[in-house]
């Protein structure tokens, strides 16, 4: 069996590079909502209400026991029919029908927002207490030592674990070929299909995934070892 890698990159590349800006557009949008989701719901368990608790416990294991494909699945298929059928409620018979970047962004906004509250939660918890009481006896209120004492450095603490997660969630990104986003495996399958050239297209994919996540993975390595420095 012949190879062209060389041909196949050649053309290739153009397809791949347009995929790249999809891939990170999605990612960073992604990413920046789901730490807000995450700190929200990270709060909500440190509330001293049960039900609150409770409620967030629930909704939590729910989005972590189910896969994130199935969940993009049910932004794209399910969502917009719920949609309609609630607005057909109140008069208005509309068609209501999501992006698939949009679904990509609200899906890993939701699913590493999961994630990333219990890391939040705990790094929250690890805090000394004796901060919230020293805050506390200097006059601040419950909220202004949580978000002015507390959250920071959990925040800080949590960088590295921040790190692998957006590392993991770009290659995650590759799942969002199942509802039609044009990334980088949706443009590889189609170049594939096209030209026969299999094996060069899905190996060069490989390599640009490697060429994204090796790179950031040794960025979250040197900022670990620095914070650990600086504590």
């Amino acid at each position: 069996m012949e190879l062209h890698f060389e041909k196949a990159f050649a053309q290739l590349a153009p397809e791949l590079w347009n995929g790249v800006g999809i891939v990170v557009y999605i990612t960073v949008l992604g990413f920046l909502f789901s730490l807000v989701v995450a700190l929200l719901l990270a709060i909500g368990r440190l509330s001293r209400s049960k039900i609150v608790r409770g409620t967030l416990v629930t909704l939590i294991e729910i989005v972590r026991g189910t896969p994130l494909l199935v969940q993009f699945f049910y932004l794209y298929y399910v969502v917009p029919v719920l949609l309609s059928a609630l607005a057909g409620l109140f008069g208005a018979h509309v068609s209501i029908q999501l992006e698939p970047v949009t679904c990509g962004i609200i899906g890993f906004a939701i699913n590493y927002g999961a994630y990333l509250s219990e890391v939040i939660r705990s790094a929250i918890v690890a805090i000394d207490p004796g901060q919230r009481e020293a805050g506390l006896a200097l006059g601040f209120s419950e909220s202004q030592v949580l978000f002015g004492f507390i959250i920071p450095p959990a925040l800080r603490n949590s960088v590295p674990v921040f790190g692998n997660y957006l590392v993991m969630m770009i290659k995650d990104t590759s799942l969002l070929a199942m509802i039609s986003v044009q990334e980088l495996l949706l443009r590889t399958k189609a170049f594939a299909s096209q030209t026969f050239m299999t094996v060069e297209a899905y190996t060069i994919l490989a390599g640009v995934y490697l060429a994204i996540s090796l790179p950031l993975s040794q960025v979250v390595k040197v900022l670990e070892r620095r914070l650990a420095k600086s504590r």
